[in-house]
């Protein structure tokens, strides 16, 4: 555990420069980590060996003024130091904080979600293979991750098809299998239609296809077919032929990179003018199992600076490292961050540089599509500059619209109403702006109150953090255009904010296109480029609403049903609640987990499972 010193805070006030000589005369010449700010926001985040002597290179920096960190240091107003006792708590510690403030100057990765992982519970007395995106020390195998959810299915569908374990979430003795085993899916344990020693040796196989040695099971498989065969067992054989053919199938569409089973991630790095492009490829038991890309527009640092930051921003507790990394570079801190992921992955953690061989022909293809991510993204941006011009030209807007927003209502009779509102920038979707609403001031269904209601609120809080968009779509004719205007009037925002409403009208005159101060509606070809674009954004809030309306609903219809079970009162309907966690997992749990909640019981419990799920092997 990292033990830290008092933090020095340098603020402008004292001094014309964050950085005077009076300020790095009171810093330390030990380890720790600096915070740049301006104001109360971190423009960056940093670690040295010796923090003074790093924060006086920053004090005597002299180049260009257009240079990336002259620009940052143009706008610090306040500098923070955190001591630290070793160099490897500062390296830490700087992951933490970037993670934690996102500053705008360090290395962010913006997919940061982790890739599921498929799971074998070998600590189980029947394992069974699931999804997860959690690695745990459970004494389970996990395999992954797998970046292509597609190739993750498929090799589900090959598991669950060949090699048929169970599936449901626990095994209690049951007098008759369920449909699973009486369509070839289960071997069903549950109710004794298959010795442990079968099940095992099956078990067996699945881990040795999720190791990439499916060689060594085709060739088992092969020889138990012949036996088979010899015997006269014409229906095992036949059974085992197919499962042949399945493996085979399926291996011949695997990129074989490698002649070991070895894990390892793969890192390329390419960079064009300020632009870095980061390519890893996930490569697990000699397999190319998928791959990931991250573009950085502008990052502070050279090469090794920009690659160190990404791979402590890249793997976590949850988002384990594998045995070997293989690098473009040497890094700066090589040993520092080898012992930084060999503690993350409990495990030992090589990070090689390689010059010859295998691993270079990895490291090229690597360095291949981090290429590919820069020209992509030029591409991107080529399309998207025809694309701005063509809807400020077509729709006669008054800037070129970089953000947009769209707005949309959902509700059933006024009841569940929710108002969805979803964020594009420079064409891609920008999740982490979507927004959902729930309808404070009607339960009637009036369509324009909810609309303006949605509105005032979203440009409130936009006024309050300046971060407007250049155009508002609004999915609705004339009169959701004039609702809109209305609010955008009495923000005073009418010449900040361009506004389209969009409309569907009769099928042979499609989508109607409307702006304030027109009477007529703009009328764009069905193959418009700037009609599809719209008709997307509008869809997708559509979507974006309707799924949470949905959410809702259902949640409101079984609670509903709750009601209905004698025995179910407010109290034990507030206990299902608290200790299942929600509604989604009441409707999922089964008798087991529903006779455990505090004040139910097996009876209770059987009951409430029929009232739901209508289970005719529940007892009544």
């Amino acid at each position: 555990m990292a033990s830290y010193f008092p933090t020095h805070d340098h603020q402008t006030a004292t001094s014309p420069s964050p950085l005077s000589a009076e300020f790095l005369a009171t810093v330390s010449h030990g380890p720790g980590v600096y915070l740049m700010l301006a104001r109360k926001q971190v423009l960056y985040v940093g670690k040295a060996r010796d923090l003074r002597k790093r924060l006086a290179q920053y004090a005597h920096f002299s180049g260009s003024p257009h240079a990336k960190t002259a620009v940052l240091l143009s706008q610090v107003q306040r500098v923070e130091t955190i001591l630290t006792t070793t160099e490897k708590e500062a390296l830490i510690l700087e992951a933490s904080l970037i993670k934690q403030h996102r500053p705008r100057y360090n290395v962010i990765l913006r997919d940061d979600k982790n890739y599921p992982l498929i799971k074998v519970t070998v600590r189980d007395p029947w394992p069974r293979v699931v999804v997860t995106r959690k690695r745990l020390r459970d004494g389970n195998r996990y395999f992954g991750p797998y970046a292509s959810t597609t190739a993750m299915r498929t090799t589900l569908q090959l598991l669950n098809t060949q090699f048929p374990l169970r599936r449901c979430a626990t095994v209690r003795q049951r007098p008759r299998p369920c449909l699973n085993h009486q369509m070839g899916r289960c071997l069903a344990p549950c109710a004794g239609k298959v010795e442990p020693a079968e099940y095992q040796r099956m078990v067996r196989d699945v881990l040795l296809i999720l190791e990439g040695k499916v060689d060594e099971v085709i060739a088992e498989l092969t020889a138990k077919m012949e036996a088979a065969a010899t015997l006269l067992n014409f229906e095992q054989a036949a059974r085992l032929r197919d499962q042949i053919r399945g493996l085979t199938r399926t291996t011949e569409h695997q990129a074989v990179v490698a002649d070991h089973h070895l894990d390892q991630d793969v890192f390329g790095l390419h960079r064009e003018e300020a632009a870095v492009g980061i390519a890893l490829l996930f490569v697990r038991g000699g397999m190319l199992t998928g791959a990931q890309s991250f573009f950085l527009a502008d990052p502070l640092g050279d090469d090794q600076s920009v690659l160190a930051q990404t791979i402590l921003q890249y793997y976590s507790g949850l988002r384990q490292p594998p045995r070997e990394l293989l690098l473009p570079l040497a890094l700066d801190d090589q040993e520092l961050i080898g012992e930084r992921l060999a503690e993350l992955r409990e495990g030992p953690v090589t990070l090689l540089t390689p010059q010859r061989g295998k691993r270079m022909r990895l490291m090229e293809m690597a360095t291949t599509n981090a290429v590919q991510v820069l020209a992509e993204r030029q591409r991107k941006a080529d399309s998207w500059d025809s694309l701005a011009l063509a809807l400020q030209t077509k729709l006669r807007l008054s800037r070129r619209p970089e953000t947009i927003e769209c707005v949309d209502i959902s509700n059933l009779q006024g009841k569940q109403a929710i108002g969805s509102l979803v964020s594009f920038i420079r064409g891609d979707k920008a999740t982490d702006r979507f927004r959902h609403y729930r309808i404070r001031s009607q339960d009637t269904p009036d369509d324009y109150a909810m609309m303006g209601e949605v509105l005032e609120r979203r440009i409130g809080k936009g006024l309050e953090e300046d971060n407007l968009p250049d155009l508002l779509l609004v999915d609705g004719g004339k009169g959701q255009l004039q609702v809109a205007a209305e609010v955008l009037a009495r923000f005073d925002c009418l010449q900040r904010i361009d506004l389209v409403a969009i409309a569907k009208e009769k099928q042979e005159e499609g989508e109607k296109l409307f702006r304030p101060g027109r009477k007529n509606p703009i009328l764009l070809p069905g193959h418009s480029p700037v009609l599809l674009y719209l008709m997307r954004i509008r869809d997708e809030a559509h979507r974006f609403g309707i799924t949470r309306h949905r959410k809702l609903r259902s949640k409101e219809q079984l609670l509903s049903l709750l009601d209905t079970i004698e025995g179910i009162g407010p109290k034990r309907k507030q206990m299902l609640l608290h200790t299942l966690g929600s509604v989604k997992r009441i409707g999922e749990a089964d008798l087991d987990q529903l006779a455990a909640v505090p004040g139910i019981g097996p009876e209770l419990a059987a009951k409430i499972h029929r009232h739901l799920h209508g289970d005719p092997d529940a007892p009544r």
